[in-house]
């Protein structure tokens, strides 16, 4: 049943091969394929039935049938039965020869069929085969190939039939008229000859070990007879390839003297062929074969042919092969091994032939015979043994060229070499060295893939193939091992040879590592007869200076420190332990943090311990003064290594430090006073923390030494009178007194606190002053030279670091610290304001961050300038931007974006000093005073930088703010007011850092009322949300932010301070930035607002307050904010207000009728003011009668100042278009109130004082105040009569 499914299945599957998607196709070969996997046999009946009964199938859809059953053999050979074999072997061969003519795909696809059922059951698929191979009729194209593929894939199988074979064959070649018919028998001929030689080269194994060459000899070559000397003359190239594929192999098989009577006609056949195809593979794969077979049957021929031969193959290994052409890269191969078979038979030929051409003038000539003597040396050993010499002396040419293509074949050569022994001959060690110094090669910059054979071979690829050779022969090659040791330790110290450090290191250490294995575990460097070997000490000083640059040179730093750790034995015996501990913790580091991540100070801290330990733990005398001698000895190696001669001068200074006799001290000091190159920067630098460090242990004669240094021949030599006059020279010696001057500031940092510090004033900075005022004829000139001034800044920023870390800091008074700071400050304002070009502010203001904190304290006057210096320096500099263009049209090339921020940081941190010696509220008000002018600059780059550094430091202020006792923060309203309506400022960065001063003032605040410096006030807090809006400058987002920003002020600022903050809020309508001053009005409105009800006292104060302002701007947006304001106080304080205005005097300005007319905008206000009005005017009286003093003259009526003020008030409110509902409201009380009042008015004088006024208002050229006569007060507006 499960059988009938199966076959039911197949046939559907097969139904569906009509199908013309190849997908489809795809699927059911592979759903076949499956089944058969399954039921095998079941399948392959199926298949054989379906495709008899549908006879008419198209033959593409055969095949796909015909594949899965070969498949289905294959997979199921050893389960099939002679049946089923017999039942598909009819099937395919049926198949396969149903059509005369040749369809390729459906007669292929049988074939394959009939080939992998002769895997097993040859005998049935010959006997079946065989019926279509009758003598005399030529046959069928695939018959022939089937044999062939059978002979290939059965060779045990198919042997004996090919003598019967050929017998039949050979007539039928006479009958190929066809050029694919002579093409097949030639192929066939191909595998037969291949499967002959397989199966006699395995007689063993074989079922008839009676088999000889002869049985085929002579078919063979009457097939060959037919094939070189007929079909191989054929015009057309696809049989002459056919034709010489054939005759390789059949080489083979000829009888010894037949073949050698062809070779003179063959090898020039054979080699007359390269000029006709561009495809030389096929070629030279059948030439080698026929070579093979000439030196199998010792031809004596051959050597006739071997210039030719020679002549021929030679430019096609110089031709380089294309690796994108597998055909060019496999002729390359058989063109090899054809050199191979020569060189075994005629190797004194070869070799001269060979060797005079490496030293041709032609790049590819020296490539191409660089690989052929690698060949040769891998392939023919033996032959090749008594040459070695001779072709070791030949190779000193190649050596030397410069060519990147000619290197890397050198290289490939001693790869071979060293496997077969060369380098163990004299001269082999130039091979090696060779090999180092490609190793050592200069990086060309960013690496670039290329291709084996490129064009461009660039230094990196020589490189690349150099350093993984040298570590396959250190690591593979046993018979390297005493080549390569210790002989690789000459090149660890040569400073040449550094781009080679990491594949020498990791080569020396895994040979080390050997010899340790062997048993040499007391010192691995035998010194006896190897009187190049670097010392001990070099060797150790030279690994320890490139490992302070650890990821340099792909990782060296690794490397160095492992042979190191793998040498302890023969540096020195007591080191095994301590190094065992120590290596592999500083390797660790090193592979733990990338390039960027690594500390090159704290790296070099650790190595510096590491030094440090070690000098400790050998403890002897004369081993630490050979080993300085040595770190001496090779400082002149490191010109041209800036960091890492800086690094050996610190390695030369700790190991100085660990000698116990003084005289050696002395004595290297000197030295390297004498050798140093004083115009490097590094160098100075190098020296100067190696006089430091040396003074950790050797204090007094660091000391000494300088001074005598100076009173030296050397010295004075260098500072003669007549060298003032000579530029160079000079310039010279200013860098000289810079290193000196340098080393004491060193000194003074290193040195033990307890003993420097006494000699701080008296020798140490004596000195320091002595090389910086140079004396010329007796009188003192301050140098100009650049480098002496910063290091003069350097070292009194060392001294003064000194004595801060002193321990005793606030015992130790610095009578020399004003001085000093003064120094300072001249060498702020001796540099350009216009632009930043030197360091000079930034050093100079780090130093002065130092000598602040000393004790004594500066002085008011010197703490001013000061810091007014400072500010100027660094706030008023041009905008980065400009500073930039100026650059690029020709200015200095400092990199002013560092130069800038390093400045602006040390602005910060030297404002953050001062202010922490005085962290009170006064302290802040004081740093305030000089920084608020900055802050309200009208340069927006000065506004920015102020309100940076303002920020910078009330951040300073509340990190390090510690209250003990709640006390009043009592400028807190001035600095808000100063910073607040900077939030509306025009520079984005202001805004956002005006809103965190805000921030930080009402934390400080809230610190000063008790609350933990780490409480949250979600109001506070809120205030960072609104910087996300002030990016932008968009008015409405400006005044919302201004508004939360006063209610959070609001709500938190204390009571007593509202006024002060309101005051100085009202200070800021006159700011320069408009932006700014309406944010000032916004926050006065809000606070009022928010506050104003408890500042009735203060209402007169605010209303003249108003008034001035109003008298000083004249822009419109601020008489609007006035205005609010005023209404916002009446609305909280309306009899107040009345009566501040009513005190106002008389006439009435402009800027009081203003004020007055803002009340009348809101009905219910204007209506009680009004009432209030009304209520001043009837409750006093009109007028007062005054006799004059002369006798009989009538009295006078003089009008009271009150009732006439409230007169003027009701006049500017009626006035006012928006009073008109409030005044309809009252019209009745107000009409019978004014009539009464213009009745009574009637020869009513004014008050002396007002008449006066009156008269000279009338003259003046300003703006005019209202006329008092009563007759025009009241002029109703005609929007509101009637």
């Amino acid at each position: 049943m499960m059988e009938s499914r199966i076959r039911r299945l197949a046939t559907t599957l097969m139904d569906a091969t009509t199908d013309k998607a190849p997908q489809v196709q795809e699927q059911i070969y592979s759903a076949l394929c499956s089944l058969g996997a399954a039921e095998p046999q079941e399948i392959l009946h199926c298949c054989d039935e379906y495709l008899r009964q549908h006879d008419k199938l198209a033959y593409p859809h055969r095949v796909i049938i015909l594949k899965a059953m070969e498949t289905v053999v294959k997979n199921n050979i050893a389960l099939l039965d002679k049946s089923t074999a017999k039942v598909v072997i009819f099937l395919a061969s049926s198949e396969m020869t149903k059509s005369k003519e040749v369809i390729r795909d459906w007669q292929q696809a049988a074939s394959s069929v009939l080939v992998a059922v002769g895997q097993r059951f040859i005998n049935k698929v010959m006997e079946e085969v065989l019926t279509k191979f009758q003598p005399g009729i030529l046959p069928h194209y695939f018959v022939l190939q089937t044999f062939a593929n059978l002979s290939v894939s059965n060779v045990f199988g198919m042997v004996p039939f090919l003598n019967s074979i050929l017998g039949t064959m050979l007539p039928m070649l006479g009958m190929a008229k066809q050029d694919h018919m002579k093409s097949v028998f030639c192929y066939a001929l191909q595998h037969f000859s291949e499967s002959i030689q397989e199966y006699l080269a395995n007689l063993d194994k074989a079922p008839d070990p009676t088999v000889r060459k002869d049985t085929f000899s002579n078919e063979i070559f009457s097939a060959y007879e037919v094939l070189f000397n007929s079909w191989l003359q054929h015009r057309e190239a696809k049989l002459r390839l056919a034709v010489v594929e054939a005759v390789g192999p059949m080489s083979h098989l000829l009888p010894g003297d037949k073949l050698e009577e062809q070779l003179p006609k063959l090898i020039p056949g054979i080699l007359a062929l390269y000029k006709k195809h561009t495809e030389a593979f096929y070629i030279s794969k059948s030439l080698c074969q026929i070579l093979e077979a000439s030196v199998n049957i010792g031809s004596r021929s051959l050597d006739v042919q071997l210039d030719p031969l020679l002549g021929t193959l030679h430019p096609q290994i110089c031709a380089p092969a294309d690796p994108a052409v597998p055909l060019a890269v496999k002729n390359h191969t058989e063109v090899l091994r054809c050199f191979t078979v020569l060189a075994c038979s005629f190797p004194d030929r070869v070799l001269a032939f060979l060797l005079p051409k490496l030293e041709s003038s032609n790049e590819r000539t020296r490539v191409g015979t660089l690989l052929i003597m690698r060949q040769i040396i891998n392939s023919a050993p033996s032959q090749m043994e008594i040459k070695k010499p001779f072709i070791l002396s030949s190779m000193k040419l190649p050596l030397q060229d410069s060519s990147n293509k000619v290197k890397r074949a050198v290289v490939q050569v001693i790869s071979a070499m060293a496997h077969h022994g060369y380098l163990e001959q004299p001269g082999g060690e130039a091979m090696v060295e060779f090999l180092v110094r490609q190793c050592a090669l200069a990086s060309e910059g960013q690496p670039k893939k290329q291709a084996p054979d490129a064009e461009d071979l660039t230094s990196d690829s020589v490189q690349s193939i150099s350093i993984n050779t040298l570590f396959l022969l250190s690591t593979t090659v046993d018979r390297m091992n005493n080549v390569l040791w210790p002989y690789l330790l000459e090149f660890v110290t040569p400073i040449q040879f550094t781009n080679a450090l990491t594949p020498l290191c990791r080569s020396l250490m895994y040979l080390a590592m050997k010899k340790e294995e062997e048993g040499e575990n007391a010192s691995l460097i035998r010194y006896e007869g190897n009187a190049n070997l670097p010392s001990p000490y070099a060797l150790t000083t030279r690994l320890l200076v490139v490992s302070s640059q650890p990821h340099a040179g792909a990782c060296r730093g690794a490397a160095a420190l492992r042979l190191l750790h793998v040498l302890h034995g023969s540096v020195h015996p007591s080191l095994g332990p301590l190094w065992s501990k120590r290596v592999p913790v500083l390797v660790e580091h090193i592979e733990e943090n990338t390039e960027q991540a690594l500390s090159q100070k704290e790296w070099e801290e650790k190595l510096l311990l590491f030094l440090q330990e070690t000098l400790a733990a050998v403890a002897d005398s004369t081993w630490v003064g050979q080993f300085v001698v040595e770190m001496c000895r090779q400082l002149s190696s490191y010109n041209g290594f800036p960091t890492e001669k800086n690094f050996l001068y610190k390695c030369i200074g700790t190991t100085l430090g660990a000698c116990t006799s003084k005289d050696l001290v002395q004595k290297q000091l000197q030295e390297l006073l004498e050798t140093a190159r004083y115009h490097e920067e590094a160098e100075r630098e190098g020296l100067a923390s190696c006089f430091g460090i040396c003074a950790i242990n050797h204090l007094e004669e660091t000391l000494a030494k300088l001074e005598e240094f100076v009173r030296s021949d050397v010295f004075k030599k260098s500072v003669g009178l007549f060298s003032i006059f000579k530029d160079r020279s000079d310039n010279d010696v200013e860098k000289m007194k810079s290193t000196l001057i340098l080393c004491y500031g060193y000194v003074a940092a290193c040195a033990p606190k307890e003993l420097v510090l006494s000699r701080m004033e008296a020798d140490i900075l004596k000195n320091i002053f002595q090389y910086f005022n140079t004396k010329v004829l007796g009188i003192k000139v301050e140098t100009k030279d650049l480098t002496l001034k910063l290091c003069l800044i350097r070292s009194i920023c060392m001294i003064s670091q000194a004595i801060c870390k002193g321990g005793k800091c606030g015992d130790f008074s610095f009578s020399r610290k004003a001085e000093l700071v003064a120094h300072m400050v001249e060498f702020m304002k001796a540099e350009p304001q216009d632009t930043l070009r030197t360091p000079v502010r930034q050093r100079a203001m780090v130093t002065c961050t130092y000598l602040v904190i000393l004790e004594p304290h500066l002085s008011d006057p010197d703490r001013t300038e000061l810091i007014d210096t400072c500010l100027a320096g660094v706030l008023a500099l041009p905008p980065l931007e400009l500073a930039k263009e100026r650059e690029e049209n020709g200015g200095d090339a400092i990199p002013k974006e560092v130069l800038y921020g390093d400045t602006m940081s040390a602005l910060k941190d030297l404002l953050k000093s001062l202010l922490q010696r005085n962290l009170t509220p006064h302290g802040l008000q004081d740093m305030f005073a000089h920084l608020g002018p900055w802050i309200k600059s009208s340069k927006d780059h000065e506004r920015q930088r102020a309100v940076e550094v303002s920020a910078a430091l009330l951040d300073f202020y509340l990190s390090t703010l510690n209250v003990s006792t709640v006390i009043p923060f009592y400028n807190l309203s001035v600095l808000i007011a100063l910073f607040s309506p900077r939030c509306s400022d025009a520079v984005p960065s202001v805004r956002l850092h005006a809103v965190d001063c805000v921030y930080c003032l009402l934390y400080i605040q809230l610190c000063y009322e008790g609350f933990a410096r780490d409480h949250r006030d979600e109001m506070v807090e809120g205030l960072k949300a609104l910087k996300q809006g002030l990016e932008e400058p968009d008015f409405t987002v400006l005044f919302h932010t201004c508004t939360n920003l006063a209610m959070v002020v609001g709500k938190r600022i204390p009571p007593e301070q509202l006024l002060s903050l309101l005051l100085a809020l009202f200070e800021g309508l006159v700011d320069p930035d408009r932006n700014c001053s309406r944010a000032a009005t916004v926050i006065i409105n809000s606070l009022l607002k928010e506050r104003g009800a408890v500042l009735q006292e203060k209402v007169p104060d605010i209303m003249s307050i108003i008034h001035s302002k109003l008298e000083e701007v004249d822009e419109e947006h601020i008489r609007k904010a006035a205005q609010q304001t005023v209404y916002i106080l009446a609305s909280q304080h309306t009899s107040v207000v009345v009566a501040s205005l009513l005190a106002s005097a008389l006439p009435f300005d402009s800027h009081t009728c203003t004020m007055w007319r803002s009340l009348a905008t809101e009905p219910a206000l204007t209506s009680q003011i009004l009432e209030q009005l009304l209520e001043k005017v009837n409750r006093d009286v009109p007028y007062k009668e005054s006799k004059s003093f002369l006798l009989g003259s009538a009295s006078e009526r003089i009008a009271t100042p009150l009732p006439l003020a409230a007169t003027c008030a009701l006049y500017e409110i009626m006035s006012a278009p928006e009073a008109g509902p409030a005044v309809l409201g009252l019209y009745a009380p107000l009409f019978v109130t004014l009539l009464l009042r213009l009745s009574c008015a009637v020869g009513v004088q004014l008050p002396k004082s007002l008449q006066s006024r009156e008269r000279r208002s009338g003259s003046s050229q300003g703006p005019a105040p209202r006329s008092l006569q009563p007759c025009r007060l009241f002029p109703l507006p005609d929007s509101w009569t009637g």
